[in-house]
């Protein structure tokens, strides 16, 4: 397995990125082409459908596990804190958003609470967090 970083953390999946999403935008593509060269209103009514079908499958795919990975993601962070430095990491948590937290997830262990009060005190945005990482600790299990 390659190493993660910054520049490669991203993660795609194939089913819906390569093949349900493509078929979706052919499908709005198609239909809109359709409309124009015949103009039955029916064709828009199609359209509709796709661009409804593409944005549901992106929504029920992403919320519920996206949600879910944040709880633990957060609960990850407040146990590696908590363990590092032996002080509560609820403490700062209003300080900081979550988009913040799911950043410093990456950081090692050495990084941690040095990063987590440079975020405070700089305001720091989670690509400046996740920027400002050495030593990446990847999450290769990511939804």
């Amino acid at each position: 397995m390659q190493a993660q970083h910054f520049k490669n953390h991203v993660r795609y999946y194939p089913p819906h990125h390569f093949v349900f999403y493509p078929v979706v935008l052919a499908g709005i593509v198609l239909s809109i082409i359709a409309y124009t060269r015949q103009g039955a209103l029916e064709w828009l009514f199609v359209c509709l459908l796709f661009v409804l079908a593409g944005w549901l499958g992106f929504m029920m795919r992403q919320h519920y596990a996206l949600t879910l990975q944040d709880r633990i993601v957060r609960q990850e962070v407040r146990f590696r804190y908590y363990t590092l430095t032996q002080t509560r990491f609820e403490i700062l948590e209003p300080q900081l958003s979550l988009p913040q937290i799911l950043a410093l997830r990456f950081a090692s262990d050495l990084e941690l609470p040095a990063l987590v009060t440079r975020a405070i005190k700089e305001r720091m945005s989670p690509t400046d967090i996740k920027k400002a990482i050495k030593d990446w600790q990847g999450d290769y299990m990511r939804v």
